[in-house]
Formats: C-alpha cells, structure tokens, sequence
C-alpha cells in the first residue's frame, strides 16, 4: 500500500461509495497508533498536550492541512487536549481521503513534538 502521507485528498461527489469493512480495515493499518474505527463510519483520535498553547498551535496546523487538501475534520479543542472526528460529510462515512488526512496529521503532531 502507498504510503497516505504521498497522497492528495480528491474531492468526491454526492453518492460516491464509502469505504467497506475490508477496504477500511486495510487502511487503517497504515494510521499510526490512537486512531479508533467508530461504527465503519468515522475515524476519531485524541492527542494529548502539555497545556492549552500547544494544543492550540496543533488545531490552527490542522487547520492549514484541512485548507490545503480541501477535506476538513471535526476539531475539538479543550486544555491540553485536540480530538479529531474524521469522516466524509457528502458520502456519510470513510472515504480513503480520510485516511490521508489522519495520517498527514499524525505527521504535523510528530514535527510539533
């Protein structure tokens, strides 16, 4: 499998397919740890910080990847903590740019520490 990192998030449509058991399952073996499966239909992590500052400088990173692929999480931002909520709005469920996504922040919060 290619390494996500490599790839772009390509806009879907309405009605494209979402990803099935095995597809997710295949890709989610290339996320780093922390990363759960929600119901086949989300990706979600938790990313843990030394204070409210640094939590805060990872949401407004992710915030500029988000701009960058043109694919945008759910982001929830408290002390010392960010939670990321991944899934594609337009289909209802995991698309492989959610993959990419999750893996492209995993490479933010890597050069943040």
């Amino acid at each position: 499998m290619a390494n996500l990192t490599n790839k772009r998030c390509i806009p879907c449509s309405i009605g494209a397919p979402t990803l099935v058991e095995e597809e997710i399952k295949e890709l989610y073996k290339s996320l780093k740890d922390g990363w759960k499966v929600i119901d086949n239909k989300q990706l979600e992590k938790t990313y843990k910080f030394k204070n409210f500052k640094e939590a805060l400088d990872f949401t407004n990173k992710v915030g500029i990847l988000a701009e960058k692929e043109g694919h945008h999480p759910d982001i929830y931002l408290s002390w010392g903590k960010v939670i990321i909520k991944l899934w594609t709005h337009k289909i209802g469920g995991l698309h492989e740019n959610d993959f990419i996504l999750a893996a492209k922040i995993d490479e933010i919060n890597q050069n943040s520490s």
